[in-house]
């Protein structure tokens, strides 16, 4: 059974000609996880993927896949699989004859399960690429991923153009599989609410450094809501981050960032405060608007 292929990486620079792309990034995946690698545009998150599926060479630092260098690699190319937003499908043979092709890409290559995602996006067989519309190109690279079978595994916003049905499909089918034959997937969205339950783990860059790499639900944990008397939230969040507020009347929800000690729990309950959770995608947004400023 595929468990997925590690990635480890230290220290890379990915330069551009003067262009700096990446800097010194470094982070470590565990095989079998499905991570979320986030950024805004310019971050350096498809720099990164490229340079792990050894499409580009390191300026400098090291990239690792299963332990080993995967530049012109052929045992660790031959189990990776980038599918990227832009598309490596043929645009002028038809959807079949695309999918007979990347069936001789990947040995771990599942020709029924290419043919179940076919009709589960409803595409047309029949088809060149280039006369399907955006989102049906879109899933037809999904069906490329998921079919690979590949030990990592990495979407680089393949959802773009998909209309919320056909994301959804696609997010299911992902989850479904790699809990039936796991492998290491990567994905890069800017729709993190929509995604962000499936992660195991998450890297983000600003501006091609990596702020912050670890476990989803860790950094879930980082964040909190405390909705109650106006006054009461106030005294409560003086001391603490607070990203946002929001009121209706005397009751004010005050959303923070960082630890929630024990103290401030108990705070919170004898001010008859409650506390909440916040959503991923909430707290991506305070961490680049912090480091750009």
């Amino acid at each position: 059974m595929t468990t997925g292929f590690s990635v480890t990486v230290r220290d890379l620079n990915v330069r551009y000609g003067r262009t700096s792309a990446v800097q010194d990034a470094t982070f470590d995946l565990e095989p079998g996880g499905i991570y979320g690698l986030l950024g805004r545009n310019g971050s350096g998150k498809t720099t990164v993927m490229s340079t792990i599926a050894s499409l580009r060479p390191a300026s400098g630092g090291e990239v690792r896949v299963d332990g080993e260098d995967p530049f012109e690699n052929e045992r660790v190319m031959a189990g990776v699989c980038l599918v990227r937003e832009a598309g490596d499908i043929s645009p002028d043979i038809k959807v079949r004859a695309n999918l007979d092709y990347f069936a001789h890409t990947w040995p771990t290559w599942d020709a029924d399960y290419a043919d179940e995602l076919v009709d589960v996006f409803e595409l047309d067989r029949k088809k060149a690429p280039r006369h399907l519309s955006r989102g049906q190109r879109s899933a037809l690279g999904a069906v490329v991923g998921l079919a690979s079978g590949a030990p990592l595994t990495m979407f680089d916003e393949v959802h773009l153009g998909m209309d919320a049905p056909t994301r959804y499909a696609f997010y299911d089918a992902l989850l479904a599989d790699v809990i039936d034959h796991p492998r290491t997937v990567i994905l890069s969205s800017h729709l993190i609410s929509e995604v962000e339950k499936l992660f195991d783990g998450v890297v983000i860059l600003d501006r091609g450094s990596v702020l912050l790499a670890e476990e989803a639900d860790r950094l879930r944990g980082r964040g909190a809501t405390f909705t109650g008397e106006r006054e009461a939230v106030d005294a409560l969040t003086a001391d603490l981050t607070v990203l946002a507020t929001r009121e209706l009347g005397r009751v004010r929800e005050a959303t923070v960032y960082g630890e929630i000690d024990a103290a401030t729990t108990a705070k919170a309950h004898a001010a008859d405060i409650a506390i909440g959770a916040v959503g991923l995608q909430d707290l991506f947004v305070h961490l680049t608007r912090k480091e750009s400023t």
